[in-house]
């Protein structure tokens, strides 16, 4: 096969994927592009990956994917990287602002405001980079590394993860490995090995980008507590649930 194209998203989630596929040696000859969310996903779609970590919220805009790994980025319980900030409590916000950066978010958002929450509010999606602007926006639902330091600048914050979980009692599913056409079973067998072990070297994958970790975060904490890699049954459950919505 000609080199594998792998595009990744470049958050603080997806370092044990990236440490797994740069440093087991399971994988050799391949290409790897580090985006947003969003980006993934057209990368992909424009065939210049061959796989990528697609937004679950961006499934649907696919006419036929496999999703080819036992590994995705979810969660059981609080992400803590996904939230709706607000200086309104809930019942009063009239326009959320959406993080250009992501797609599941923004619809997990409008999922959640219209069949569980109940609210009346209207979605407006941001440009690159305007999320984090510091002026104060009503409500804005921000992803990423850039969470982290956001969340002190409103009054009030709502972890989406966690309200999918505690509406629907399933986890939630960020974002799987997608690919656009069959490859090879052996190929697919080097890179579930290359994510396994990413994924079971936490603290070598901290030490290896120790200087690109973000300030303010406890990044073990999160790695280990707050992301949940495994695809498994409940998970999947969680994901086409989702995709009902959709």
């Amino acid at each position: 096969m000609k080199t594998l194209n792998i595009s990744a998203v470049s958050y603080l989630n997806t370092y044990p994927f990236v440490y797994g596929i740069q440093q087991s040696g399971y994988l050799q000859d391949y290409h790897l592009y580090l985006e947003v969310p969003s980006m993934c996903a057209e990368r992909l779609k424009s065939g210049e990956a061959d796989i990528a970590l697609v937004p679950a919220g961006a499934l649907p805009d696919f006419r036929n994917y496999h999703i080819i790994s036992d590994y995705c980025i979810g969660a059981v319980k609080e992400v803590i990287t996904v939230l709706l900030l607000s200086n309104k409590p809930l019942e009063k916000i009239k326009k959320i602002y959406l993080d250009f950066d992501s797609r599941t978010s923004a619809r997990l958002v409008q999922v959640l405001s219209h069949s569980f929450w109940k609210t009346q509010a209207v979605f407006e999606r941001l440009l690159p980079g305007q999320a984090e602007d510091p002026g104060m926006k009503e409500a804005i639902v921000a992803i990423g590394d850039k969470t982290f330091g956001m969340r002190n600048r409103y009054a009030y914050s709502y972890d989406l993860a966690g309200e999918w979980i505690r509406y629907t009692g399933l986890p939630f599913v960020f974002a799987v490995w997608v690919s656009t056409r069959p490859l090879p079973e052996t190929l697919l067998g080097q890179f579930n090995k290359a994510l396994h072990h990413g994924v079971i070297s936490i603290d070598q994958v901290l030490d290896f980008y120790s200087t690109r970790l973000p300030k303010n975060a406890d990044c073990r904490q999160y790695l280990t507590q707050n992301i949940s890699y495994a695809f498994d049954k409940p998970k999947k459950e969680g994901l086409n649930l989702f995709l009902s919505y959709l």
